[in-house]
């Protein structure tokens, strides 16, 4: 028997933590069936009923990821209160990353908040599994140390983007010349 004990101590000690995660729905059900789903993942499930604390809770808490519902006013689906409070969120804290949750799901709402910084989208109902392996590969991928040549090109991309293209204007916001942006972006493709 003790050896099953060592076996189940030693086994629980190579699972990977995933710390803590803030879930915030307006549904009491829905908080406590994730709390049930997400307990044997996270080492810590905190939750709440509104949306209006997630800032102060990130402050105080040291928290891995934010699971955040999309709609919370009532009668209104158009999930805007949910693109608020991530904005709101990757303002004040932009390395939490925020996976979207919502009943009223369609490509374009959730191509909105993918835009806006969340780092996915997961509609209601869930599959449990599903759930948990989405949050996992969320919290996998931004450990992963990616290559500073990754980070240049993302970061000459999103300056060209913001500049709808026009390279001279690009390479001014970088503080370099047009032709070694050129360069840059030539040597990165």
């Amino acid at each position: 028997m003790s050896n099953i004990l060592t076996f189940l101590c030693i086994f629980a000690a190579t699972m990977q933590n995933y710390g803590t995660i803030l879930v915030v729905d307006d549904n009491e059900a829905i908080l406590t069936a994730l709390k049930y789903c997400l307990a044997g993942t996270f080492e810590k499930v905190l939750t709440l009923t509104t949306p209006d604390r997630v800032i102060k809770v990130l402050e105080q808490e040291e928290v891995s990821i934010v699971l955040l519902d999309m709609n919370f006013t009532l009668g209104v689906n158009s999930g805007q209160d949910g693109l608020m409070w991530l904005q709101a969120i990757r303002k004040h804290h932009p390395e939490v990353p925020v996976v979207l949750i919502t009943a009223y799901a369609d490509v374009s709402l959730a191509v909105r908040g993918l835009k806006r910084g969340a780092a996915d989208f997961i509609t209601k109902p869930w599959d449990n599994d599903e759930l948990v392996r989405k949050l996992k590969d969320v919290l996998d991928a931004a450990d992963e140390v990616v290559t500073l040549d990754e980070v240049e090109a993302d970061h000459i991309r999103r300056a060209v983007d913001r500049c709808h293209g026009n390279l001279t204007k690009a390479a001014d916001m970088l503080g370099i010349t047009r032709q070694t942006l050129y360069n840059k972006m030539k040597r990165l493709q």
